[in-house]
């Protein structure tokens, strides 16, 4: 063979005569393995940017950082996930069903019985359900109507304990969402008075679908607002008695913080490359 010409047993990858495409292919994947981060990794680095995004959030509208809660929503993920993300740091979780707090939190008692974690329930709760959540939960969200909390009451009352809640308001009036219309939340409150198994600690919100910054930012200056004047109307001290807005989640919390939220209800965020 001349030097500078081929030869046909040159093996050719692909060809009879050469590796097979496979090996490269099963090469490729076993290293982007090795290089994918654990989901103990991606979670613990997703919750360390949320935290400096909240951070970040306070700093511009000068408040301390210790003055906004981070709720890490768990809806989207299985216990495994929720336990990674407590290791991460996280204390308070957020669930939106009932059935699934249920089996997390039978999960972490089963196998993290000495972990302390604060769950919220932060969507909407039935009253058939309330029974069973409410030994389980530090707060209660998503307090909607006056039925709902009558069966709270009662239930915390068996208990021997008073229950955090916050008062659920549909700000944006969407048909798809549940909540009081602002209108309603006065007497709704006086009602609440009467209850000694519920302390009202504030108000939780979302902002419209798909709405602009500065519709998102109005919104919850309106449902501030609203918490102010509770209190005015309802407390005759100064002792901040309600203290609590729940507003903003992964894609809005920077303006909830802007309008004077402590709590904001993170999801997505904290599990990007999970889900």
């Amino acid at each position: 063979m001349w030097v500078g010409q081929s030869s046909d047993r040159t093996p050719k990858i692909g060809t009879a005569g050469g590796y097979p495409s496979a090996v490269f292919i099963q090469i490729k994947t076993h290293i982007h393995s090795i290089m994918r981060p654990t989901p103990a990794t991606q979670i613990r680095d997703n919750w360390l940017r949320v935290q400096d995004a909240v951070a970040d959030a306070c700093q511009a509208a000068g408040r301390a950082t210790t003055s906004v809660t981070i709720v890490g929503v768990s809806k989207y993920v299985g216990p495994e996930s929720v336990q990674h993300l407590i290791d991460a740091g996280c204390q308070t979780l957020g669930e939106n069903r009932p059935q699934q707090l249920w089996e997390k939190a039978a999960w972490l008692q089963e196998y993290h019985p000495s972990q302390s974690v604060h769950w919220h329930m932060i969507g909407h709760l039935q009253r058939n359900k309330v029974a069973r959540t409410l030994p389980l939960i530090e707060c209660l969200q998503s307090l909607d109507s006056w039925r709902l909390a009558e069966t709270v009451h009662q239930s915390a009352l068996a208990l021997g304990r008073v229950v955090n809640v916050l008062i659920d308001v549909n700000i944006s009036r969407e048909s798809s969402k549940t909540g009081c219309h602002p209108e309603q939340l006065p007497q709704l409150m006086e009602q609440l008075q009467e209850l000694s198994g519920i302390r009202v600690t504030g108000l939780m919100a979302m902002s419209s679908f798909s709405s602009d910054t500065a519709t998102t930012r109005h919104e919850f200056a309106q449902v501030r607002a609203l918490r102010d004047s509770l209190a005015k109307q309802f407390y005759s001290d100064d002792s901040n008695p309600l203290p609590e807005l729940s507003m903003g989640m992964s894609g809005d919390f920077g303006e909830a913080i802007l309008e004077g939220a402590t709590l904001v209800r993170i999801g997505s965020s904290l599990w990007s490359g999970i889900i």
